[in-house]
């Protein structure tokens, strides 16, 4: 049976409010959750000592967590100071992580530019373990390279699959929404997870669900709720029924909380509980 995982991108507001990161820890747990990430999309500006609290709140209360580090990272940057600071945003992702014993680190690395995509993943996959090292982490957190929607930015599934096969730190974070997008909608859930027994056997497979908009003919990276429908939900729950698989699965949804409990209305459906720890 699958292990999942299951919480919002961000701190609850809509089933429950929570006031903070602290706070939303708890909230998670008492509204039926197990899981959240910590969204540092605007930067890390979160404290070490804070990151500790809410690491011993997510020990006490059994929420699973991740981090998201800033959106403003771009790894292959024609301007060295623009990735520079790009590096130094997973280097304090990564310290806050430790802290707060989130165990994987969310990155949207780069985008193509001007270096095309080999390059730039030679320059990415340079500046990842060049970041690993500056953390001063040694172990215990991953680098998820998230699959993204645009055809200009670094993150295909399979760009995202060659690094973490090259980087013993490095997982790739399945977006479905954006393997939706790439594959001019439609994702084949069972392929993806076949494709992770086979290249990564038992190893934790990070992921993140929302619906997205359509728009002048064809689908666009723009959040809409569950009940939206593309992609449905439904059928990566039938899917994962009887899989051998720990996963979990962050909502990026609008509505956070209330569609990452209406996932897990769904996964009940299937016969697929919550893990306990």
């Amino acid at each position: 049976m699958p292990r999942v995982y299951l919480g919002p991108a961000g701190i609850p507001k809509y089933v429950a409010k929570a006031r903070g990161t602290l706070d939303a820890v708890r909230v998670v747990r008492e509204v039926g959750l197990n899981a959240m990430e910590v969204e540092f999309v605007q930067g890390v500006r979160m404290s070490r000592e804070l990151a500790k609290e809410v690491g011993r709140a997510a020990r006490d209360y059994g929420v699973r967590l991740s981090v998201h580090a800033p959106y403003f990272i771009n790894l292959c940057s024609e301007e060295a100071d623009k990735v520079e600071r790009s590096r130094q945003r997973i280097v304090e992702s990564l310290d806050r992580a430790y802290h707060m014993e989130a165990w994987i680190v969310v990155v949207h690395a780069a985008y193509y530019g001007a270096l095309g995509p080999e390059e730039c993943y030679d320059r990415v996959r340079r500046e990842l373990e060049r970041a690993y090292s500056e953390s001063g982490i040694g172990s215990g957190v991953y680098i998820g390279v998230e699959t993204t929607a645009r055809e200009g930015q670094f993150g295909t599934l399979e760009e995202a699959v060659r690094l973490a096969k090259e980087l013993p730190f490095a997982l790739p974070v399945i977006d479905w929404a954006h393997l939706f997008i790439r594959g001019g909608g439609s994702v084949n859930y069972g392929s993806v997870l076949d494709m992770w027994t086979r290249e990564f056997g038992g190893a934790h497979m990070h992921t993140h669900f929302t619906c997205v908009r359509y728009s002048s003919g064809k689908f666009v990276d723009e959040h809409e709720p569950l009940d939206y429908g593309t992609p449905p939900f439904e059928p990566l729950a039938r899917e994962l029924q009887g899989r051998d698989v720990v996963m979990t699965i962050i909502s990026e949804s609008p509505l956070l909380e209330r569609d990452a409990l209406l996932m897990k209305q769904v996964l009940e459906k299937y016969g697929i509980a919550l893990a306990e720890s």
